[in-house]
């Protein structure tokens, strides 16, 4: 057993709070020196969880009883006697304990074939369609930012959480101001020369007659409030959960949760497009496959040990999947459809939808989608965290699966 500290990782400065925050309303800056609540509504709490780089989905949920497979991957097919088989036709990367467990726990959730019409090859603009939930739109905001202004109309502090370097598009709202950082120590406010003085003074003054001074002293304690509490739970937590090589960030999460913060919403990544594996793909994949497992079946066992289990649900994707022959670099280059999880004590697991058809690929050797993305974002928006429609965040309405009981 080993004692994970949150501060494990690469360290970023970020510009928290205050930059877009000039749209906050002043009825949303009453964190104060309040007590630090449990999420607020249901109390579920979701944390969406980014593979970067197009994770290559075959070699995650392996159809090791396909000859196709095997022909087109001669070289990177995961033999069937090391695949760890969940039935008859499919089984997980060998480095795939965590999430093996979870499996035959039931709590575990695949759904097969996720993608999107007329598909792009590119990283930016494919991610860019997953955090918008709007393929080929030009969407501004992120999909995660609009549930949060959709569950919490009148902005929270801390409700919605990025812990990333720099902002991700998925959690740009127009009522909320995400709270992100990296580093927790590092954790600071960082305004403009000419508004430090002010900024700094972070005692509102009673009947203050000037309302934008008031509002930026107003703004200012609660950016200092939220920075403090999450230094300091980040600073305070101690788990004998091992997370393995890589917490992930998760640990983070756990520790912003078990300190009781109103975050509804988080939003992890796997960073700097670490899946996208062109070249000798066969280890490298295993071992990043591995450390997600392994983080991510820790992060539950800590939500288990502070009592959350019930109330915590983590999904995980990446922007698209690889093309199904292996290249002649012993890796595979950008796809189409792949699967996502969604993995927790309340997760009804199992695996949902229609399976890719690897010799029902198109004319570039790309797989034929069988899931928009979209549905499995409905079905965590309406089935966990209860929007009871969920066609205005999504653009559109997308059938559920019945992934929550």
């Amino acid at each position: 057993m080993s004692s994970n500290h949150p501060h494990a990782g690469p360290l970023g400065l970020r510009r928290a709070l205050l930059g877009s925050a000039l749209g906050l309303p002043l009825a949303a800056l009453g964190l104060g020196g309040a007590a630090p609540a449990r999420a607020a509504g249901n109390g579920r709490i979701l944390v969406v969880f980014e593979m970067s780089g197009g994770n290559d989905g075959l070699n995650t949920v392996v159809p090791y009883t396909d000859d196709e497979y095997y022909r087109l991957r001669p070289h990177l097919g995961i033999p069937a006697a090391k695949v760890r088989k969940l039935d008859e036709h499919f089984g997980l990367n060998p480095g795939m304990t965590g999430f093996e467990r979870l499996y035959h726990d039931g709590h575990l959730a695949i759904v097969h074939g996720c993608g999107y019409a007329q598909p792009s090859f590119s990283h930016f603009s494919s991610m860019a369609y997953w955090h918008t939930a709007a393929p080929n739109s030009g969407e501004q905001t992120g999909w995660v930012g609009r549930m949060a202004d959709q569950l919490r109309p009148q902005p929270e502090p801390g409700y919605l959480v990025n812990i990333a370097a720099t902002q991700s598009l998925a959690v740009r709202s127009v009522k909320h101001v995400p709270v992100v950082f990296d580093d927790p120590e590092r954790f600071v406010r960082v305004s403009e020369p000419d508004q430090g003085a002010l900024l700094d003074r972070a005692d509102p003054v009673s009947g203050d007659p000037n309302p934008m001074r008031s509002y930026l002293r107003a703004l200012a304690q609660s950016a200092h409030d939220i920075s403090a509490q999450v230094r300091s739970a980040c600073a305070s937590y101690r788990t004998p959960v091992d997370y393995g090589v890589l917490a992930l960030d998760l640990n983070k999460v756990a520790a912003l949760i078990a300190a009781g913060l109103p975050t509804r919403l988080y939003y992890v990544s796997f960073r700097n497009n670490a899946f996208d594996t062109h070249v000798h793909q066969a280890d490298t994949h295993g071992r990043l496959l591995t450390y997600v497992s392994d983080a991510v079946s820790a992060f539950l066992r800590d939500m288990e040990r502070i009592g959350r289990a019930d109330d915590v649900v983590l999904m995980a994707f990446s922007e698209f999947g690889r093309r199904v022959p292996e290249n002649a670099n012993l890796g595979t280059d950008h796809g189409t459809a792949g699967p996502m999880f969604l993995a927790g004590r309340p997760v009804r697991g199992g695996q949902y939808s229609q399976p890719v058809s690897l010799s029902g690929r198109d004319a570039d050797d790309n797989l034929r989608y069988t899931t928009d993305f979209r549905r499995v974002y409905a079905s965590v928006a309406e089935g966990w965290l209860g929007v009871p429609d969920s066609s205005a965040l999504l653009r559109g309405r997308f059938e559920t699966f019945p992934i929550f009981g």
